[in-house]
């Protein structure tokens, strides 16, 4: 597990620069040039993934902290697909999730933590989804709180950005529901 929480501290770390240090992480923007910088990032966030996984599967089978009900799993798996049209909006221009919500890709990434929190119990589960569920909660509200203190107005959505939205939420989810999540994860979200 000690692999798991090093893989979370650099992961979540990586991308708690801007909630945490903003000062610290413009310097070093500053010092490096925005590419070199976000080469920076992607590394440590790519090594921080990697001690996750590894960790993660190094934990290997764990007696549950609770059993949940079977009928999480399926209350997950929607939780999941909401959570991927919420990352996806993140990315796609004049939506209507991303001019109300602001940040959908750290609401995505509650549903998906909070989803997993329902449908799984073991030690590694409630290690990895609570700390994902925490990172995000925070660097949510964090978030919306500075936009409001900078006057940040996201422009309005439009349909067809809300269609493209769901639509690659969807397919995504599909994909990796049925083709990657066993490969990567080694679970079958619906098996």
């Amino acid at each position: 597990m000690a692999l798991l929480v090093l893989g979370l501290v650099v992961f979540l770390g990586a991308y708690s620069a801007k909630m945490l240090a903003p000062a610290w992480r413009a310097q070093w923007i500053a010092r490096l040039g925005p590419l070199p910088w976000r080469g920076v990032y992607a590394a440590v966030s790519l090594a921080g993934l990697v001690l996750i996984v590894v960790g993660f599967a190094r934990a290997g089978p764990q007696a549950p902290l609770y059993t949940p009900p079977a009928a999480l799993r399926h209350l997950n798996a929607l939780f999941t697909l909401a959570a991927f049209v919420l990352i996806a909006a993140a990315y796609v221009p004049g939506n209507h999730l991303k001019a109300a919500i602001g940040h959908p890709m750290l609401a995505g990434a509650k549903l998906w933590a909070f989803g997993h929190l329902l449908a799984t119990g073991t030690p590694r589960d409630v290690l990895l989804f609570g700390a994902f569920l925490l990172w995000a909660v925070a660097d949510f509200a964090v978030s919306r709180r500075r936009d409001r203190a900078e006057g940040v107005v996201y422009p309005p959505g439009r349909l067809s950005g809300d269609a493209i939205s769901a639509l690659a939420g969807v397919v995504f989810w599909v994909v990796f529901a049925v083709f990657l999540h066993q490969r990567l994860i080694g679970v079958s979200p619906f098996g």
